[in-house]
C-alpha cells in the first residue's frame, strides 16, 4: 500500500503556482487601482502607469525595449498573432518553415492554414530531439514568409539553437518567430543578441497569474492585429488585462533578483532526480538527456511500462505529473514530440515528465523516487535498486 505524500506539484510545464510576491499587485489592481489604462482621468492615469511599469519588467527579462512588448492573454495568442500577423506582412509569400515537434497551438493553427492553401514544411528532429540547421537553411526558399523555432521543447526541455536558427532566417530575408513559452524563466533570453523579430511567451509559465502574456514585436515591424482596437498601440485591442499584467511583471522582476542562482538550483534538483532514476531504474532512459535542456525539466521513459498507470498511480498518492503538454494529455494519441524523435507507440507511452519550479525542494525529490520504487516494484520483474 503506498502512503499518501503531502501534495507535490511537478507539472510545471503545465502551469506553476502563483509566486505569493505577485498576490499584492494583483490584489491591488482588482480592488484599489482598478481604472482602465486608456481612460484620461486620473485613475486611468494611475493603472496606466501600473501597466507600464509592468511592461518595463518584461522588457528587462528579455533584454528588449518596453515599446516591443505587447501584452497577450497567453502563450496561444501570441503564437497566434505572430503566425498570422507575418502572414499577412508578407502577403505574396506562401509557405511557413517549423520544426516538427512545435506545440500545438502553433501546428494546428498551420494545419488549419494548410486547408486555405498555405505550404508548411515540418523539420525532423534527431533521436534527442534535436534539430539539424543545415535542413532548417535548405528548406527556406523564395515563397517562404516565416520560420517558427521553439526556443525550449515543452516535453523534453532540449533547447533548439535560436540565436543561429535566427541568423540564418534573417540571411535569407526570413521573418523569425519563436515560441519561447518554456524558456522564459528557465533560460537566458537575450533579444539584444538574437536577431528574432517575434517572441512569444506566457506568464503562468514562470509563477505569473494564468491568462497573461507577452509577445515581442522587434522595432520597425509592422504587425497586422488579430484583435482590433487602439490598445498596445493597435498591435492588440481589447481592455488590457491589468491585475494579470501587474502579477506578470512582478514575477519578472522575481527572475531579475537571482536569474543565475535559481537556474543553477533547478538544474541541481533536475540532476539529483535523475541519477536517482536511472540509479534505481536501470530500465529507465532521460529523452533528451544528452543535450542541452531548461533545467527544471526532465523527460523519463520507463523502458515500455504504460506511463499512465504510473500517473495514476502517483497521483493516488497526492504527486501531480503528466505525459506531456496539458492541452494533448488527454488524447489517445502518443506524443507527437516522442515519436517525432524515432520513438516507437510504445516507448512514447512510457515517457512521463517531471517538471520542477523554484519552489520544488530536494525533500520533494527524494519522495517522489521512493514513491515511485514502491508504485515500479508492482508492475515489472525488471531489477530495482532500493536506495541505501
Amino acid at each position: 500500500m503506498i502512503e499518501q505524500a503531502t501534495s507535490i506539484y511537478l507539472d510545471n510545464n503545465a502551469t506553476t503556482m502563483l509566486a505569493p510576491e505577485c498576490v499584492v499587485p494583483v490584489f491591488e489592481c482588482l480592488c484599489g487601482n482598478y481604472g482602465n489604462p486608456s481612460s484620461k482621468h486620473g485613475a486611468g492615469a494611475r493603472a496606466r502607469e501600473r501597466m507600464e511599469q509592468a511592461r518595463a519588467s518584461v522588457a528587462r527579462m528579455l533584454n528588449a525595449a518596453p515599446a516591443e512588448i505587447v501584452f497577450t492573454s497567453g502563450g496561444t495568442e501570441s503564437n497566434h498573432l505572430a503566425v498570422l500577423g507575418a502572414l499577412a506582412a508578407s502577403p505574396d509569400k506562401r509557405h511557413v518553415v517549423v520544426s516538427a515537434v512545435e506545440h500545438p497551438s502553433t501546428l494546428q493553427l498551420l494545419a488549419h492554414l494548410e486547408t486555405e492553401g498555405l505550404r508548411v514544411t515540418q523539420l525532423p528532429v534527431g533521436r534527442e530531439g534535436e534539430l539539424d540547421l543545415a535542413v532548417l537553411e535548405n528548406a527556406i526558399t523564395p515563397d517562404t514568409a516565416l520560420v517558427s523555432l521553439m526556443w525550449a521543447n515543452n516535453e523534453t526541455g532540449v533547447l533548439f539553437p535560436i540565436e543561429e536558427a535566427a541568423r540564418i532566417a534573417k540571411s535569407r530575408g526570413v521573418l523569425f518567430h519563436s515560441d519561447a513559452v518554456q524558456a522564459a524563466g528557465k533560460a537566458a533570453i537575450d533579444l539584444a543578441e538574437a536577431p528574432a523579430d517575434l517572441v512569444s511567451i506566457s506568464g503562468h509559465k514562470f509563477h505569473a497569474p494564468k491568462g497573461t502574456g507577452a509577445l515581442f514585436v522587434r522595432k520597425g515591424l509592422k504587425l497586422q492585429s488579430m484583435l482590433f482596437g487602439h490598445q498596445e498601440r493597435k498591435r492588440r485591442g481589447g481592455t488590457e488585462n491589468l491585475p494579470g499584467i501587474a502579477g506578470m511583471g512582478m514575477a519578472c522582476e522575481l527572475i531579475a533578483v537571482e536569474p543565475e542562482t535559481k537556474l543553477a538550483e533547478m538544474a541541481a534538483l533536475r540532476d539529483r532526480f535523475e541519477s536517482g532514476v536511472l540509479a534505481r531504474f536501470p530500465f529507465a532512459s532521460i529523452n533528451g538527456g544528452s543535450l542541452p535542456r531548461v533545467p527544471n525539466t526532465s523527460s523519463v521513459r520507463f523502458g515500455t511500462l504504460e506511463a499512465e498507470a504510473i500517473i495514476d498511480r502517483l497521483d493516488k498518492a497526492g504527486i501531480h505529473v503528466s505525459s506531456g503538454a496539458a492541452c494533448t494529455a488527454g488524447g489517445s494519441a502518443p506524443s507527437h514530440v516522442l515519436t517525432a524523435m524515432g520513438m516507437s507507440e510504445p516507448e512514447a507511452r512510457a515517457t512521463i515528465r517531471f517538471s520542477f519550479s523554484r519552489y520544488t525542494t530536494e525533500s520533494e525529490i527524494d519522495c517522489v523516487l521512493d514513491v515511485l520504487a514502491s508504485i515500479l516494484k508492482h508492475m515489472t520483474a525488471a531489477p530495482i535498486t532500493v536506495a541505501a
